[in-house]
């Protein structure tokens, strides 16, 4: 037998010797995090649903032009089982637009303790969810920001205007035309930004006038509300 091999299975056989815990351990309150101006400040709240300790880690990634303009604490925080805290979100208070909304990503992993059992695998498991920064007085709300997109067709894809201050954060997005459906990989659109997505399967010669779009999008609480539109050519 080949050395390759051999050392193929000796790895195959480690792994199975091995168990992974890879379930998120800390439960949050929300899916996002809005920070409304003239608040400097924002919350979520974990809890240790398990029945291990663990060490919190907790920051805000930086944005395409490189700014964290946040502090997080705490940063590094140990989680009893069945501990509650509260991540408290500080904003600096400058460097951001004034006219439209920001966004951020906030990471919160949590690393176990090392264990006394032999032969187990243990990972850091991280969530990643959306951080708002929303300046005081935007023309328009938030919850309308849905109603106001702009859907039309381009090519064999689907483009999506957001004409409004707010970002727009999809659960799903799926053209229908008659009994057949096209789903749109969009998972968000910005402030004045277009998205553009594939639609595999449709076919180049379709009209607008034939499909409509169904999409559900995420609240500022995590909730889901369902929205339907037409298609310009």
């Amino acid at each position: 037998m080949r050395t390759p091999a051999i050392v193929g299975l000796i790895l195959a056989s480690l792994l199975l010797c091995f168990s992974v815990a890879a379930d998120a351990a800390i439960n949050l309150s929300s899916t996002r995090v809005v920070l409304a101006a003239p608040a400097k400040e924002g919350s979520l709240q974990l809890q240790n649903s398990s029945q291990e300790e663990f060490m919190l880690q907790a920051w805000v990634e930086e944005n395409a032009a490189g700014e964290v303009p946040f502090a997080v604490t705490p940063s590094l925080e140990r989680l009893r089982s069945g501990e509650k805290k509260t991540l408290r979100i500080l904003y600096y208070g400058e460097g951001l637009p004034t006219d439209k909304e920001s966004v951020f990503w906030l990471n919160v992993q949590e690393v176990p303790q090392k264990t006394k059992v032999e032969n187990v695998l243990q990972i850091a498991v991280r969530q990643r969810l959306k951080l708002f920064y929303r300046p005081a007085g935007l023309p328009g709300r938030a919850e309308d920001a849905a109603r106001e997109l702009k859907w039309r067709l381009s090519g064999k894809g689907l483009e999506v205007y957001n004409p409004s201050h707010f970002h727009v954060s999809f659960g799903s997005v799926v053209v229908r035309k008659g009994s057949e459906t096209y789903s749109a990989a969009i998972d968000m659109v910005a402030p004045g930004s277009t998205f553009a997505a594939e639609l595999p399967g449709l076919v180049e010669d379709v009209r607008s006038g034939d499909l409509k779009v169904e999409f559900q999008v995420i609240g500022g609480f995590g909730g889901m509300a369902k929205y339907d539109s037409t298609i310009s050519g």
